[in-house]
């Protein structure tokens, strides 16, 4: 049988060259577990999470799978910017009242925890650390280094790979506009949507640039996405939306049927939810924020400022107000099944495609 080794599994110490994306609130440890356990790279999506939340999943994961796991952090300034909260907050309001909660306050605050989380994984000896939005500080990635720890960054330009890799990236993901969730973008003040470049314009461009390996984010829902992508030098992909839909997947119903009933149509880049600019399925409440004309605040407030609302409307099961994050191949998706068998079903489906085309 043909395998699909590629030098990135040797570095990660996986089977498969696949990595699951760590998606902010989607990803718990039970799914970063059983995607590892299978022999591709589980991600725990821990930007969010409060230190000892961190922690804890870590340790469920390392009482799951004995393989290796990644953790992924946000780099980038968690300071609020409260100087439109009064222009922003009245409609919000709108959306509170069609969920039944209060209004929202004027005094939004951010936590930023990067420090405090960045210190559990080295306290946990996370094998790996990914980041999106920047690259660990000098400081930090030299901590990271002396305890062996790898890492991967997330670029969406070859001048965004080309910093990571000098920062000490150990693995590039090249994320191509097709991706669902956040632009993974460095300076939003050079791209303030984000740099919008398809996935497979930039993997080729990134893997002639940068001499780490490369991985392909970005419309990758199957075996012929990632054979695809290793014709174009990639050594290996990065699958967030396909993994969406696993049973141990952090989506509720709601959500997952939002992603089944769209298709390359459905999703767009807006800012409205969190203040960086991410793909998603576009449904009420991006409609009616973006049809009033008012700019949401910077992110990291906007995303504290609609943290109530996305919560009420998970629980409510209504996708109207929920961020939908959901990339361009969401035709390609499957039916609700185990993280295993989709990693399986993924692989098997590349080894029959170059099965027949050695053949």
């Amino acid at each position: 049988m043909l395998t699909l080794q590629t030098n990135l599994c040797e570095l990660l110490g996986i089977e498969h060259p696949i990595i699951q994306a760590g998606m902010a609130g989607s990803t718990p440890a039970a799914l970063a577990a059983n995607v590892s356990d299978a022999g591709a790279l589980g991600t725990l999506g821990a930007a969010y999470m409060q230190p000892d939340e961190i922690r804890k999943c870590v340790q469920e994961i390392k009482q799951r799978t004995n393989r290796p796991f990644a953790v992924n952090l946000f780099c980038t300034s968690m300071i609020d910017d409260l100087s439109r909260i009064e222009e922003v907050q009245p409609l919000l309001d709108r959306f509170r009242g069609a969920l039944g909660i209060n209004n929202g306050a004027f005094d939004v605050q951010t936590r930023d925890m990067f420090n405090e989380q960045f210190q559990v994984l080295i306290e946990e000896c996370v094998p790996i650390i990914s980041t999106a939005f920047g690259v660990l500080s000098p400081d930090k990635m030299h901590v990271a280094k002396q305890q062996g720890i790898k890492i991967i960054s997330m670029a969406t330009t070859v001048a965004e790979a080309i910093i990571a890799e000098k920062a000490g990236a150990d693995v590039i993901v090249a994320q191509g506009s097709d991706a669902g969730g956040h632009r993974g973008t460095f300076d939003m003040s050079i791209h303030p949507n984000g740099a919008n470049i398809g996935t497979f314009s930039l993997v080729p461009q990134v893997v002639e640039a940068v001499r780490v390996p490369v991985v392909a984010a970005g419309g990758v829902m199957n075996g012929k996405g990632l054979v695809a992508t290793l014709a174009l030098g990639a050594q290996g992909v990065q699958m967030g939306t396909a993994f969406l839909v696993s049973k141990e997947s952090g989506a509720n119903r709601a959500y997952k049927e939002a992603l089944w009933s769209s298709t390359e149509e459905s999703t767009v880049i807006t800012k409205c939810f969190s203040g960086r600019p991410a793909r998603g399925i576009r449904n009420s409440f991006i409609q009616t924020f973006e049809a009033e004309g008012i700019d949401p605040l910077a992110f990291p407030t906007q995303n504290s400022a609609t943290k109530d609302i996305r919560k009420a409307a998970a629980e409510q099961q209504n996708a109207d107000y929920m961020s939908l994050w959901a990339g361009q191949g969401t035709r390609l998706l499957r039916t609700e099944e185990p993280a295993r068998k989709m990693v399986m079903q993924v692989i098997e489906e590349a080894e029959n495609i170059l099965s027949i085309r050695k053949v």
